[in-house]
């Protein structure tokens, strides 16, 4: 296909006359070598870098801030690419060094260097393209998620095949690589690269070792905490290089609290907790100082009824139509909020499922890293389900994919709930299935199984049941509702799975269970949690409904601020049980709960507690900050004030970190105070 004759060409001017331009001089001078083809891979993925954050400025052009910090993210951006694409390069430095002085003067030489050349080119273009699908679905460059996504590459390669036209996106990549390739052979950059890369073995070793310097002294000088942080947070992503990003994710995927962010004394800590939990007023248990155990006292006879958890999969609040939206997306949740206990200021902790997960079932702030689903060492922990089981209930995990991924079956069955997924019914059981998971019809028939299972046997339950269905590629039965599976993205998906939910009560009114047990509807995380701040507060908020069909508890609005974390000890207060805690959250309709939080949100980095207007955010390495909130607006503003909020924001998650990092939120055994 392309000529490998080797020419001393002259489009790069290899005549060192006078009249030579600079510039070409420049340009011959450094090519003209053995390590010369490291510059034109390295202008190569420069050149797409810029294009990228070029085309995600555009996309994101009416969300961006457009002063002074949208040049700085260029420029900050660019000194990340040039690190970025000189460490990728390293291996081919070595690589040129290793190679026969006379290697490109063979022709097989050369042919294997325009096939090396063209393969690293499809693969900066390939990323580009995975950067771009990436924003597109997180408005975020490379982070955590990525690296999450390269460990479960079954459902992810999975996900990408059945949500874009893969075979097209791979076939224009490639494309794309030929004529870039093809461009670099007709500027005659690669002929001046090949006609003058025989070069003794000194010389290669000592351009190596130049290459190897200036990669690692840029690579180490280097962190993103020193990427400013800008009054726009998209502002702030542009600045970010996808490839580095990545790395620094996984870098910090786990991070140790008292190494990185700012620590009180940890009787302190402890003490600032306890008084934030009432505490020392919550009945008489033996307990240590660094221990968060206490007596929940409730008032009247218990309720003993069942439970069954619904966790939606990116059930944003914006999706009902009880917050603002227009689209008639959720006429099932419509009609139950008219009948339930409806929670209007309800926040998700986290930007993930495992997150949500973390935080309804062990009542924890967001601690930094991994969530603790996922992290070793998580059986035997302090749970919603275990004080569920004290009470002689039977408590089970119900979810539509494999439970493998993100280490759900290794947490829920470490904490003694009876785990169903996809992987233990039979190929007959399922109708309908993405690679996420079976439809969330067929989940909700499994669902309706396990609770007849328990009734007949004479057994209270707690179901936590996770749906599937809401996730991208957004595919589900056809012919349940107006809209078309896939093409109608998340609007089809949300739809259908309100309908499913529908489909689900109207076939549990049947059962002899039904006006006994209480339905919980609950959103996991948001579908978007990207945003202009640091912590987008409007992109946390998910709805929270508390149905109980037999008229057993309350109906109505709650209008307290309330986080993920909350949701357990106020469902046991609604059910007037007495129980030793070792919850974080609070039950926000005893008298003593604050109107207006704590409640805690965060990523795997930035930790932040809200209370009373006031947002508290910690990062690693940095001090901490405080802003006002606007819960109207969802504005957040600099304060620089609220030393208590700060300290009552550190001691929150110091306290949650040493409690899991010294295995001491364990389940509680009646007589295990800790010291």
């Amino acid at each position: 296909m392309f000529s490998f004759h080797v020419h001393d060409p002259k489009p790069i001017g290899c005549n060192h006359s006078a009249n030579t331009a600079l510039p070409a001089r420049l340009v011959h001078w450094l090519i003209a070598r053995r390590h010369g083809g490291l510059w034109i891979v390295l202008t190569t993925a420069l050149g797409l870098t810029f294009v990228t954050r070029f085309l995600l400025a555009l996309k994101e052009a009416p969300r961006l801030a457009w002063d002074a910090s949208l040049a700085a993210s260029f420029v900050i951006g660019g000194l990340y690419d040039i690190a970025a694409s000189l460490w990728c390069i390293l291996p081919l430095a070595l690589l040129l060094a290793l190679l026969p002085q006379q290697w490109f003067g063979w022709r097989a030489g050369r042919g294997l260097a325009h096939g090396l050349l063209l393969g690293i080119i499809y693969l900066l273009i390939y990323g580009a393209v995975a950067e771009w699908l990436f924003w597109d679905e997180f408005g975020v460059r490379f982070n955590f998620i990525a690296v999450d996504y390269l460990v479960y590459t079954t459902e992810v390669i999975g996900n990408i095949r059945e949500s874009y036209p893969l075979g097209g996106i791979l076939i224009g990549v490639l494309i794309g690589a030929l004529l870039v390739h093809g461009a670099l052979i007709w500027s005659g950059l690669l002929g001046t690269w090949f006609g003058h890369a025989a070069t003794g073995a000194g010389r290669r070793w000592r351009e190596t070792a130049v290459w190897c310097a200036v990669a690692l002294g840029l690579g180490l000088g280097l962190n993103e905490r020193f990427i400013p942080a800008f009054s726009n947070n998209y502002n702030r992503e542009l600045a970010k290089n996808g490839l580095w990003s990545l790395f620094a994710a996984f870098r910090a995927n786990r991070l140790e609290f008292d190494r990185f962010y700012p620590t009180l004394p940890d009787k302190e800590a402890f003490q600032r907790v306890g008084r934030m939990l009432h505490r020392e007023g919550a009945g008489d248990l033996p307990r240590g100082a660094h221990d968060m155990l206490r007596m929940i006292q409730a008032q009247g006879p218990e309720q003993r009824l069942n439970v069954i958890q619904i966790t939606v999969e990116s059930l944003s609040a914006s999706f009902l139509t009880r917050y603002g939206n227009t689209d008639r997306l959720t006429p099932t949740l419509d009609q139950v909020a008219e009948k339930s206990l409806v929670f209007d200021r309800f926040y998700a902790t986290g930007t993930r499922t495992d997150r949500g997960m973390e935080a309804l079932t062990l009542s924890v702030p967001p601690t930094p890293g991994r969530s603790l689903v996922k992290r070793p060492d998580n059986a035997g922990l302090f749970t919603l389900g275990s004080v569920f089981r004290s009470k002689g209930y039977s408590t089970a995990f119900i979810y539509g994919g494999f439970g493998y991924f993100d280490n759900m079956n290794a947490f829920f069955g470490g904490n003694g709930y009876r785990v169903v997924d996809r992987t233990l019914v039979g190929k007959d059981d399922i109708t309908f299935a993405n690679v996420w998971g079976a439809c969330d019809e067929d989940l909700y028939r499994w669902a309706l199984r396990e609770a007849d299972h328990d009734h007949a046997a004479g057994r209270p339950f707690f179901h936590f049941v996770m749906t599937t269905s809401n996730h991208r590629p957004y595919t589900f039965p056809e012919g349940r509702i107006d809209l078309p599976s896939k093409v109608s993205g998340r609007s089809g998906a949300v739809k259908y799975s309100d309908y499913a939910i529908g489909e689900f009560l109207r076939q549990a009114e049947s059962k002899p269970w039904f006006k006994n047990t209480v339905f919980v509807i609950v959103g996991d995380h948001c579908a978007s949690s990207a945003g202009k701040t640091t912590l987008p507060m409007e992109n946390y908020r998910v709805p929270l409904l508390i149905y109980a069909p037999g008229g057993q508890l309350a109906t109505g609005a709650v209008s307290k601020a309330t986080s993920q974390i909350d949701y357990a000890p106020t469902l046991l207060g609604l059910l007037r049980w007495s129980y030793p805690s070792r919850f974080f959250g609070r039950d926000v309709l005893a008298p003593e709960a604050d109107e207006d939080g704590p409640l805690f949100v965060g990523t795997y980095q930035k930790l932040g507690m809200y209370r009373r207007g006031g947002l508290a955010v910690l990062q690693p390495m940095r001090p901490a900050e405080v802003y006002d909130y606007d819960p109207e607006t969802w504005a957040l503003d600099a304060c620089g004030t609220g030393t208590g909020l700060i300290k009552d924001a550190i001691a929150s998650y110091q306290t949650a970190a040493w409690l899991f990092k010294n295995r001491a939120q364990r389940e509680y055994a009646g007589t295990d105070a800790q010291p």
